[in-house]
């Protein structure tokens, strides 16, 4: 495999992962956010997904950040009468975020990502060794 095509590759795998943690994050920072009426709805996890594409100009398929869709799970409940977004029976709703779960995606795409860095300095490493041998 040539080495701008592996580059290109891992630089995929970057961006998709990359996506993903963004939505990882917005979903940790309204994990305890309410709304703002009694009948209204809080914040909604959002789920990312991953696609394959074919890309033509590296003759490949390569990974990219694919649809993200609310996740349908009911919403958490917490007794809070005083509340602005509680119904009548004191009832409060709470975004279906799981913080434990969203620290666990976020290091499983923090470890994706870095795997796919690793590939683009070893990638890099050996270009340079390459070019070094091709001096001598």
């Amino acid at each position: 495999m040539d080495f701008l095509k592996t580059l290109s590759l891992a630089a995929a795998g970057l961006k998709a992962q990359s996506g993903r943690m963004r939505v990882i994050a917005e979903n940790i920072a309204n994990a305890d956010s309410t709304a703002q009426s009694p009948n209204a709805d809080p914040y909604r996890r959002k789920v990312p997904s991953f696609t394959t594409r074919f890309d033509r100009e590296l003759d490949a398929r390569v990974v990219a950040l694919g649809r993200i869709q609310p996740d349908q799970s009911p919403f958490r409940t917490r007794f809070e009468p005083g509340h602005p977004a509680a119904d009548a029976n004191g009832e409060v709703k709470l975004p279906n975020v799981n913080t434990t779960i969203e620290m666990m995606d976020m290091r499983e795409a923090q470890r994706s990502y870095e795997a796919n860095l690793n590939l683009i300095t070893a990638t890099r490493r050996m270009i340079a060794r390459t070019l070094e041998i091709l001096r001598v």
